[in-house]
């Protein structure tokens, strides 16, 4: 009897589709220690599998050393390429033993371009077929889960695919052509630094480049403003910035001693719609904004309650909500939360969302499924945000009214104004997410005359343009049709991983700014965003079948050979200028203060025999070295110790939260401070218990230590002994 093979992206996709499907227990399989599902469903014998990714990635084919341009690619097997996907292999070897067994393909992956990728890749290469059914579908419940398999559509969406590929093309062509230029040419200039740019990280840092320099060059300019102090409320010259001083200061004359007179009150109301619906940009954002969530964070999260069926595909532009998700039955399942059970009751009869102008073809806006499940905090929060972001689509709009009043001190106006919310509602279905400031202004009349306690200039000066944070960067990247909404947190990533950016504020080093510099001098054509952009285009024209993936990668070939001989004309050139700044910024970034011994010289991280430590770079008059955690990266927080004058550094572990510390191993706060309750005695051998400080945290410790090795972590409380 012949089988159906159904193709997953992932381990817990995979899972969620054979229980869905299963008409009774799901049968698990497995083979080198990698699970699949075997189920039956209407008398048809399914098995599911899944990828972890990309099973098949980019190589060169023929490698000839680090040459450049690079146009001879294929796919190859992933484990073949790295020694990091070696475990992909097991994933691999088992499909193509399953495929041999089934004679019917699904493919079930993501409906997107990367999932249609990497689902066809091992449609075509691991189970020799030329096309599948496909599942289209975007919540992992079960119902649509079942809709997807038993309304497929016949064929893999093939357009979806040649775009994803061409897309993966290009940035291959581009990446390692450009990169491989630029760390070349610093070879040749005397060193070795791995660099990268790309199609869209270079306009990216380009654009972050442009704001740095602006912010470097401004120069603060003096201004004066001049604020009424009454009795009853304060207001500002109806001028705001006086750039002369002593205009401001023949107003005070004028005005001193004389009366207030509130001249004009105004009362304006403004109605304010409900938001619109997430698409993954805005919900990037407002995770930002209100959870202080990275864009890479934000996507992680979703991506992970999505995988577990409590919301819908997070990677989509769309802010629309069609009526056939069926509105009252997630409504429904949303009131057996206690959480938002009173907040449903408070929803219209009418159920019409307030959808934005953004679509998706392939998928709505990101909304909640109704279904739930144990949470981790950090997803708890996001779930919360997007529950009530959902809820207050559908809610009545909010109104908020502005008070302006003028106020008449011997013919000079002073304004102020005050804005509060009269019909909240929205803002009550947004719940502690609707932030709006609350300014109410006291009861007055026209021609009330206020008593005037004080007036005074108030001195300042202009502010530089603000920098981008990880959020906002992302949002410019949308407004200009750079990446896709799924590769921007992960251009920025990469930003950071080579020292171009840094810091949340993103600043840019000296690298970063020296690589754009020396590139618009050489080759200005890499930072082009209109050229970005017009490839951006040609793959929606793909994706449209209005162009084929061979004109748009026979263009991009003649544009990088251009590229690639204004590089090799200026190599030496271009090594020199980046290797100068890339030595630079190294030397800011490591460094971390004042030597507290020596008061002379800078300490900085330094790389020895053993691995990295700190040292004083008067080392051989000073001798000063302090150790740091292995396996870390470690920043400068450019404070210093309250409690012994030394620097202090932050620790960031992967999976763990960044820790800041003193450097000093004998500083005071590291010591056994506190003794804990008398009555509570170490249940190993019934010592007295002392609280003690690590370079990582708070913990409580046998006070016979070493003999005895128990602990107890203050704040989660778990036991365990060492």
């Amino acid at each position: 009897m012949k089988k159906t093979l159904i193709i997953a992206e992932k381990p817990s996709a995979a899972k969620k589709i054979a229980e869905a499907l299963a008409d009774k227990k799901i049968g698990i399989k497995s083979q080198d220690k990698i699970k699949y599902y075997q189920v039956k469903h209407k008398n048809k014998e399914i098995l599911v599998v899944c990828a972890v990714g990309h099973l098949y990635i980019l190589r060169e084919v023929n490698k000839k050393g680090w040459t450049y341009p690079v146009f001879d690619i294929g796919w190859v097997e992933s484990y073949k390429a790295s020694k990091k996907a070696e475990f992909t292999k097991s994933y691999l070897l088992l499909i193509e033993q399953l495929a041999k067994e089934c004679d019917e393909f699904y493919l079930g992956t993501d409906k997107d371009l990367e999932g249609e990728l990497i689902g066809y890749n091992i449609l075509r290469f691991a189970c020799k077929q030329k096309d599948a059914k496909r599942m289209e579908f975007s919540t992992m419940t079960k119902e649509d889960l079942l809709n997807a398999f038993q309304n497929p559509k016949p064929h893999i969406d093939f357009p979806l695919f040649e775009s994803g590929e061409t897309r993966h093309f290009l940035d291959f062509f581009y990446g390692i052509s450009l990169s491989r230029a630029l760390t070349l040419s610093i070879k040749k200039a005397g060193s070795f630094k791995l660099m990268s740019i790309g199609r869209v990280q270079g306009p990216t840092l380009d654009i972050l480049a442009k704001k740095e320099l602006e912010i470097k060059k401004f120069k603060p300019e003096p201004f004066w403003e001049i604020e009424l102090i009454t009795d009853k409320l304060n207001a500002f010259h109806k001028k705001g910035q006086f750039k002369d001083k002593k205009e401001a200061q023949d107003i005070i004359k004028r005005t001193k001693g004389k009366s207030a007179i509130v001249s004009s009150i105004k009362k304006t109301k403004k109605t304010q719609k409900p938001p619109y619906p997430f698409d993954l940009t805005s919900l990037q954002l407002e995770s930002y904004k209100k959870l202080g969530f990275t864009p890479k964070q934000t996507l992680q999260l979703a991506q992970n309650l999505y995988i577990r069926g409590y919301i819908s595909y997070p990677r989509t532009s769309s802010q629309k909500l069609p009526i056939s998700l069926g509105y009252k039955k997630i409504l429904d399942k949303l009131s057996k939360q206690e959480k938002f059970s009173k907040l449903v009751k408070l929803l219209p009869e009418k159920l019409i969302p307030h959808e934005g102008p953004k679509s998706d073809p392939a998928h709505p806006a990101i909304f909640v499924t109704g279904e739930i499940g144990k949470l981790r905090p950090q997803e708890e929060r996001l779930y919360d945000l997007i529950t009530h972001r959902f809820l207050a689509t559908f809610g009545q709009d909010a109104i908020r009214e502005t008070m302006s009043v003028d106020i008449d001190v011997n013919k000079e106006i002073f304004v102020t104004s005050g804005t509060r919310t009269v019909e909240p509602g929205w803002h009550i279905l947004y719940g502690r997410f609707a932030k709006f400031e609350e300014q109410t202004l006291p009861d007055l009349k026209e021609k009330q005359e206020l008593k005037v306690k004080e007036i005074k200039l108030h001195e300042k000066e202009t502010q530089p343009p603000k920098r981008f944070t990880q959020a906002s960067i992302i949002k410019e990247l949308e407004s200009k049709g750079l990446g896709t909404k799924a590769t921007r947190s992960l251009i920025l990533d990469t930003l950071y991983e080579r020292n171009y950016v840094q810091e949340k504020s993103i600043e840019v080093t000296d690298l970063g700014l020296k690589t754009v510099q020396t590139l618009k001098k050489y080759v200005p054509e890499i930072l082009d965003e209109e050229l970005t952009r017009h490839f951006e285009e040609e793959l929606e024209q793909i994706q449209n079948k209005q162009k084929s993936p061979k004109e748009v990668l026979e263009e991009a070939k003649e544009f990088i050979t251009k590229s690639s001989n204004h590089f090799k004309e200026n190599e030496l050139k271009i090594g020199k200028e980046l290797l100068a700044a890339n030595r630079e910024t190294q030397a800011q970034t490591s460094l971390i203060g004042k030597c507290p011994n020596c008061e002379e010289g800078l300490l900085s991280i330094r790389k020895g025999r053993f691995g990295l430590f700190i040292s004083c770079d008067k080392y051989k008059i000073c001798g000063t070295t302090f150790s740091i955690p292995k396996g870390a990266l470690i920043k400068s927080t450019k404070e210093i110790c309250e409690h012994c004058q030394h620097p202090t550094i932050l620790i960031i572990k992967k999976g763990k939260r960044p820790l800041s510390t003193c450097i000093n191993k004998e500083c005071p706060s590291k010591k056994s401070e506190i003794k804990s309750d008398k009555n509570k005695k170490c249940p190993n051998c019934g010592s007295e218990l002392v609280i003690r400080k690590s370079i990582y945290n708070s913990f409580i410790g046998c006070s016979t230590y070493p003999k005895c090795k128990y602990v107890e972590y203050v704040n989660n409380k778990v036991k365990e002994k060492v």
